[in-house]
């Protein structure tokens, strides 16, 4: 019995270890399988370019680190109330794009609902796998198109009682070609087609993620709306009013309104009213608010949670633009023809992680060692390299002490005994223009000079007065040379500074 019991504490303590490195293991596994290209951190650009009756618009967007922005817009109205021709969609389109700077962005055309068949389905659960091969096989069955003959797409609404339901979109393809050529012959190439009731779905869901929604829009002629759940088309309405009166209108909104609620409640849901009035008859508006057994929110008096946006947009082409930007948006992309590729985790990118966080385990294991390894051989060879250095020092020292010596003796001989150069620099400075040498005679102690002057008694205070000359007198009587007209004179004097055997030095004439 006891072992029975200890089998059974380690199988729950088994099984409660597993539940715990599951639940590390997959924050862990999401970081490793983090693609940089995910929707959460890249920048796209995108322009929408929507279709409604008598407009065009155009909304150009961007989107960085899951932030959408508006960058402007534009619309185009037309006379009459249907919808704009190939040439003038085209035309318009590329204005608004050109004006809006906005050629390099991603486009995505946006159709009304009245060009687009939309149906609920059921599929047998087991063909989940196959759904894009059954759904364009049973295309003619569900729609009045053919495979071949339109653009769809398809989404899960729910699974139960082993039954999947799908919405369906489709439309035709001869309808929606001439507007894709006419776009593209004016240099706009349409990589995503929506319906205009997607695209509403995806901007309201983009302000209230956590609430159901029904919307309507009201125009003069008719009506057309649709309920969704958490940003999905679940159900549509449309119709005309046939020329009623005004109560007559607001009985047939406020009928389809209630009949939705009440779907809606059934299912344990609670959704918010929201109407978009293109008739701009205030009775029209009071009337609605009076009748209404639920509160409605005009879409013209709500704030939108998007930066850039403002009155009076274009709600078609800016849900175009968040349809196709915002990365939790359920709208359907009738070019996809039902295929959806899952964007598949990076395992090589993974694997090359794996592979880095080992390598850094073992070199923060190794490379303590390996360190102290080095660090210990640098010391040795440090080591000797001084004692080397230390020799090399010691002869350096030795050297130094030797041409100290030298320059002691080569300076002391130099201050004893005045360059002879340098006494014939002072002669040339001393003696006047007036004069000229013939004979400069220098020994260790004087010298002697020979020549010729205008006045030969004045040369000697010029040569006392230097500091290299003392006792400076006329070796010989002077006399006067007429034919050079200059005195003939013969001067020695002794040097300035020169030392005598008998160790005394005499300068400025003074012991």
């Amino acid at each position: 019995m006891s072992e029975a019991l200890s089998i059974k504490k380690l199988s729950l303590l088994a099984s409660g270890s597993t539940a715990r490195l599951k639940g590390m293991g997959k924050p862990l596994w999401r970081l490793l399988t983090f693609s940089p290209a995910h929707d959460a951190i890249s920048a796209k650009k995108s322009v929408c370019v929507a279709v409604e009756r008598a407009e065009v618009s155009v909304s150009y967007g961007s989107r960085s680190f899951s932030r959408l922005k508006l960058n402007g817009y534009k619309r185009q109205s037309f006379d009459g109330t249907g919808f704009p021709q190939t040439e003038e969609l085209a035309s318009s389109a590329a204005l608004a794009v050109s004006d809006l700077r906005a050629t390099k962005a991603e486009i995505t055309l946006s159709i009304p609902k009245a060009w687009a068949i939309i149906r609920t389905a059921e599929m047998p659960s087991v063909v989940r796998d196959t759904l894009p091969e059954v759904v364009s096989y049973e295309l003619d069955r569900l729609t009045p198109f053919a495979a071949e003959e339109a653009y769809y797409d398809f989404g899960i609404l729910k699974e139960t009682d082993g039954k999947l339901t799908l919405l369906i979109i489709a439309a035709k393809a001869d309808l929606i070609n001439p507007y894709l050529n006419a776009l593209k012959e004016k240099g706009l190439t349409v990589s995503r087609l929506i319906v205009n009731l997607s695209g509403m779905g995806a901007l309201l869901h983009y302000g209230e993620q956590k609430r159901d929604l029904i919307f309507i829009e009201v125009r003069a002629d008719g009506y057309e709306g649709a309920l969704f759940s958490e940003g999905a088309l679940t159900e549509v309405m449309t119709d005309s009013f046939a020329g009623a009166d005004e109560k007559s209108k607001v009985d047939v909104v406020v009928s389809e309104i209630e009949t939705l609620t009440n779907a809606a409640k059934q299912q344990g849901r609670d959704p918010r009213v929201i109407l978009l009035l293109r008739d701009k008859s205030p009775s029209l508006k009071e009337l609605l608010k009076l009748h209404a057994s639920l509160p409605i929110t005009l879409l013209d008096e709500t704030a939108l949670k998007i930066p850039g946006s403002q009155r009076d947009i274009p709600y078609a082409s800016l849900g175009g633009m968040i349809d196709s930007l915002w990365p939790k948006s359920r709208g359907l992309n009738l070019f996809s023809m039902g295929r959806h590729e899952r964007s598949k985790a990076p395992v090589g990118f993974t694997i090359i992680l794996l592979i880095t966080v080992i390598a850094l385990l073992i070199a923060y294991m190794v490379t303590p060692f390996q360190i102290e390894g080095k660090r210990l051989e640098d010391i040795d060879r440090q080591i000797s390299m001084k004692k080397d250095e230390a020799r090399k020092v010691e002869n350096l020292k030795k050297e130094i002490d030797a041409l100290n010596t030298d320059i002691s003796t080569i300076a002391a001989f130099k201050e004893s005994r005045p360059m002879a150069l340098n006494i014939l620099k002072e002669l040339t400075t001393v003696l006047p223009k007036t004069s000229w040498l013939t004979r400069v005679r220098i020994t260790e102690t004087n010298v002697e000079i020979e020549g010729y002057a205008g006045s030969a008694t004045e040369l000697l205070p010029k040569l006392e007065a230097s500091p290299f000359f003392k006792k400076a007198e006329f070796a010989s009587p002077t006399f006067r040379d007429a034919r050079m007209n200059s005195d003939r004179f013969i001067i020695k004097m002794e040097i300035e500074g020169i030392k005598k055997a008998e160790g005394t030095t005499v300068k400025n004439g003074k012991k």
